[in-house]
């Protein structure tokens, strides 16, 4: 009786023994689960971190983007108004000096028309037919020029003022970008404790 009692008494030892060994080597995994957790979880926040600082600066590249081809689009629209402006004053210089050259062209045909030689007078008034024709082409030409000049100042007015708004909205997006780009910036460098801040900000645009 004795005995079975002292076997009853080691296997339950031995029992509470094994349980607590188990218990030791769950908390121990336990813990080094945790310790590995850790170094993990601040790897992810800064990844997180670094990805929306790279995000922030591809937004301030894409509005400087969208800011230059604004400036370019000014650019070409205030040449192409410059170029309509000159080419009006050389259309209006060219059909003054037309006008003027048929008109003396004119005076001197028709006095020829009236002349005593029959021969004269026919080549005169043959002359005279021809001159109109030339002066009717010359001013059909002067005129698709005025056309083609106010083509291009309705264009250039046109892309002056898509340039001039399109670069406003850059602008803007383009300040609120580098805001967003700074304070991404100083988290990640306030997470990894840097004391050099990486340059963020973008290219200044007026």
């Amino acid at each position: 009786m004795i005995n079975c009692h002292i076997k009853l008494n080691f296997k339950i030892m031995s029992t509470i023994r094994n349980y607590r060994m188990l218990v030791m080597l769950a908390l121990l995994l336990l813990t080094t689960v945790l310790v590995k957790a850790q170094p993990d979880k601040k790897a992810a926040e800064l990844k997180k971190l670094e990805t929306n600082v790279d995000m922030a600066k591809a937004r301030v590249t894409l509005n400087e983007r969208k800011l230059e081809v604004s400036d370019s689009l000014i650019n070409v629209g205030t040449q192409q108004v410059d170029e309509s402006k000159n080419e009006t004053k050389a259309i209006e210089a060219d059909r003054k000096k037309l006008d003027k050259d048929n008109a003396a062209r004119q005076k001197s045909l028709s006095k020829l028309t009236t002349s005593k030689d029959k021969d004269e007078a026919v080549q005169a008034r043959a002359d005279l037919k021809a001159l109109n024709l030339q002066y009717s082409a010359d001013s059909k030409a002067l005129s698709l020029r005025s056309k083609d000049a106010t083509k291009k100042m309705s264009t250039g007015n046109a892309n002056l003022t898509k340039g001039k708004a399109n670069k406003k909205s850059a602008h803007d997006a383009l300040k609120m970008a580098q805001s967003a780009l700074d304070a991404a910036q100083a988290k990640y460098d306030a997470a990894t404790g840097s004391d050099e801040k990486t340059p963020s900000k973008g290219k200044k645009k007026k």
